[in-house]
């Protein structure tokens, strides 16, 4: 598989994980209001995932679909973030997750604005729109959970302290990161670390939150090393087409 590919599938399992840990919330939310917006912002990044689905298929040439890349792969091969496959917990442990994700991300989309790959360039087009709303929705969470009420805020802080550890992989580049960067196709991811922290020190602050401060960090599963969790969400995901191998409705 070439670099451009994996590239590829990395953005577009980042997508597929998150959608389906958000799906998990949809009518148990803390009131309709925001199960629903949830529930939107799930379907946001799960079609962001297949348009990178679609054309993951079209670079890579072995006549796959977006269903052999979501549904026939195994744990190993996919190359989402540690930090997107960890469990809800409760809403402040996936509203921190969320927010993490989305600065990121939306630095991220910013840059592939200017990919010299078209059709990426396209894609992240459209997708920032999405993600400049689910930052907003996000931070505006983590800012009325931390300066809330002394439950909130130690919630929230909780939840910060126990994700940071996968935060780091965010910006530790693999081969393929490094190819489509010199290539201009993508970011330095690196580049984008600085921001990214001033980012959440300055929500952090207006929430009252103290920022993790970690000597270590977990990461790869931007190279398929993946946490116990991984496995267990894809066992529900991928059961009907392993089960009913080429099902159709």
């Amino acid at each position: 598989m070439n670099s451009k590919t994996e590239y590829i599938l990395h953005l577009a399992d980042n997508g597929l994980i998150l959608a389906q840990r958000l799906g998990e919330w949809c009518g148990h939310g803390p009131v309709l209001e925001q199960d629903i917006a949830l529930t939107n912002i799930a379907l946001d990044v799960l079609g962001q995932a297949r348009y990178f689905y679609q054309y993951a298929a079209e670079v890579d040439g072995q006549g796959k679909s977006e269903d052999d890349y979501a549904y026939l792969r195994g744990e190993r091969e996919f190359k989402n973030f540690l930090l997107l496959e960890q469990p809800n917990g409760d809403w402040a442990h996936t509203i921190m997750r969320q927010f993490f994700y989305d600065n990121f991300m939306q630095l991220v989309y910013t840059k592939l604005l200017l990919s010299t790959d078209k059709q990426i360039a396209a894609i992240a087009s459209k997708a920032i729109k999405e993600v400049n709303y689910h930052l907003k929705f996000s931070s505006e969470w983590v800012i009325r959970m931390g300066d809330g009420t002394e439950e909130s805020h130690e919630r929230v802080q909780n939840a910060a302290n126990t994700l940071w550890e996968f935060t780091g992989e965010l910006f530790v580049p693999t081969d393929y990161d490094n190819e489509m960067a010199s290539q201009g196709i993508a970011p330095d991811v690196t580049s984008l670390k600085n921001e990214w922290e001033n980012r959440v020190n300055e929500i952090f602050a207006e929430a009252t939150l103290q920022v993790p401060q970690a000597i270590w960090f977990q990461s790869g599963g931007k190279t398929g090393v993946h946490s116990e969790n991984l496995g267990l969400l894809l066992t529900d995901l991928q059961y009907l087409q392993r089960t009913y191998p080429g099902a159709s409705w």
